[in-house]
């Protein structure tokens, strides 16, 4: 039995340069890396050094406060570089890959005979941990507290995500498999939410709490569905688990491989094959852009999709967590009088100058041009059309950036992850970081709560 959530509050930016469900195996990176910046809150305390040999799935660096806590190399071969920031932050482990690939023989777990313990040592020792994170403060979840429920969104609402349905297919023993032992680590329910016209492998799975999901983005936000189905209040922590990160729990349960394989959409209006990739986490991201086929010219590449990716160089790598590649023109180009003359070609919640409202069904090609400059916040009321939350968006915001803990915690902090502000950020007339501001928040609670 499933349970319909409707999000009436949202905006749905139809893009150009959706991926065609075609799949093909990306060419074999020659380095992998595992950027710490990935796994927010982490300090790494190396295992593996420069010119150290590891196999698949062998840890490279464990977490400094917390040492279960492992990081596993996603291929098998020799690291060849440690790059460091400043006051020799770790900023970078690059692994040169074995042409043959070995992999580190874990023990597989009977997930239906197992017990919590059990489960829960596997995912720390063979580096499966990472792929749990936990709300509130948008981290990597802590193994001492248990969640009061899981949460799993398979319904990708954000601009050219992948789709999870097409990602997922024939994956559904590894699935079940990730949903079971995760099952056993809380007293609650695993939530699964799916698209409500969907064909979710995951919709079929035994254990779960099915919820049918449909509206405007952020729809398939986790956040959006925890708030509809049981929120978070203070002293409680729930888990989120991304779909593709169940496969690989899963697979690492049932044969005891760590297989860190990505299918990857690379996507954007730049793309002239816009479509998927059979890849590995952490692999060189021209091993498969350029072989979509890309425009001449200006354009970004971004490891994630448009609202929430962070920006790569063309020899930069694939996100620990993410699954798309979004490619969009550069707008570094100056538009004289743009802000005097209709606008046919940009997407608007508003009236002003703009004709989107006019057809919304209408397909865009947009660059990254802010169209605007940094202000101080304007109060247009257009922050809480788009924000299906039961918080005041604009208040929190300003909570965060004059650091005041009871009111951030009075209005809901405990909730809210970066994400949730990306539509908020795309509508600012402001031009205001939303997302930076809220984690910059969510860091001063950790420490000084959390």
């Amino acid at each position: 039995m499933s349970t319909d959530i409707r999000i009436k509050k949202g905006l749905d930016i139809k893009l150009k340069g959706e991926a065609e469900q075609t799949t093909t195996n990306a060419v074999a990176s020659n380095v992998y890396t595992l950027l710490p910046v990935d796994f927010h809150g982490i300090t790494p305390k190396l295992v593996a050094k420069v010119g150290t040999k590891v196999k698949a799935g062998e840890t490279v660096f464990y977490n400094k406060e917390n040492e279960t806590m492992k990081f596993v190399s996603p291929v098998s071969g020799e690291v060849k570089e440690i790059v460091r920031g400043e006051k020799r932050k770790i900023m970078a482990i690059k692994i040169t890959a074995d042409k043959e690939q070995t992999y580190l023989e874990n023990p597989t777990v009977a997930v239906d005979s197992a017990d919590a313990d059990s489960i829960k040592a596997a995912l720390l020792s063979s580096g499966c941990w990472p792929f749990v994170r936990q709300r509130p403060y948008d981290v990597i979840a802590n193994p001492d507290v248990a969640p009061k429920a899981i949460f799993v969104s398979a319904y990708a609402s954000a601009p050219l995500a992948a789709n999870y349905d097409y990602v997922l297919a024939g994956k559904e023993a590894e699935l079940q498999a990730a949903v079971t032992a995760l099952g056993k680590l809380t007293e609650g329910a695993v939530h699964v939410s799916v698209g409500k016209s969907s064909n979710s492998p995951l919709a079929g799975l035994n254990g779960i709490s099915l919820h049918k999901v449909s509206g405007p983005h952020p729809s398939g936000n986790v956040g959006t569905q925890i708030a509809h189905i049981d929120p978070v209040n203070k002293g409680e922590v729930v888990w989120t688990v991304t779909p593709q990160d169940l496969v690989i729990i899963g697979e690492l349960l049932l044969t005891g491989k760590f297989n860190a394989e990505r299918v990857v959409a690379v996507v954007g209006s730049v793309v002239k094959t816009p479509k998927y990739y059979k890849t590995k986490i952490g692999a060189e991201v021209s091993t498969f852009v350029y072989d979509a086929g890309v425009d001449s010219g200006n354009f970004r590449i971004i490891s994630g999709n448009v609202l929430t990716g962070r920006k790569v160089n063309p020899d930069g790598f694939l996100g620990y967590y993410n699954n798309t590649v979004s490619l969009l023109p550069e707008g570094d180009d100056y538009d004289l009088f743009g802000w005097t003359k209709p606008v046919f070609n940009k997407v608007s919640i508003t009236r002003a100058l703009t004709f989107s409202w006019l057809n919304k069904n209408k397909v865009y090609d947009l660059d990254t041009n802010t169209n605007g400059e940094h202000r101080a916040f304007v109060l247009t009321g257009k922050y809480e059309e788009v924000f299906p939350l039961d918080i005041f968006p604009m208040q929190i915001l300003k909570a965060c950036m004059y650091n005041d803990l009871d009111e951030m915690e009075a209005l809901g902090m405990y909730e809210v992850a970066p994400e949730d502000f990306a539509l908020t950020e795309f509508v600012c007339v402001s031009k205001q970081p939303h997302q930076e501001i809220i984690r910059k928040g969510l860091d001063l609670m950790l420490k000084e709560i959390g």
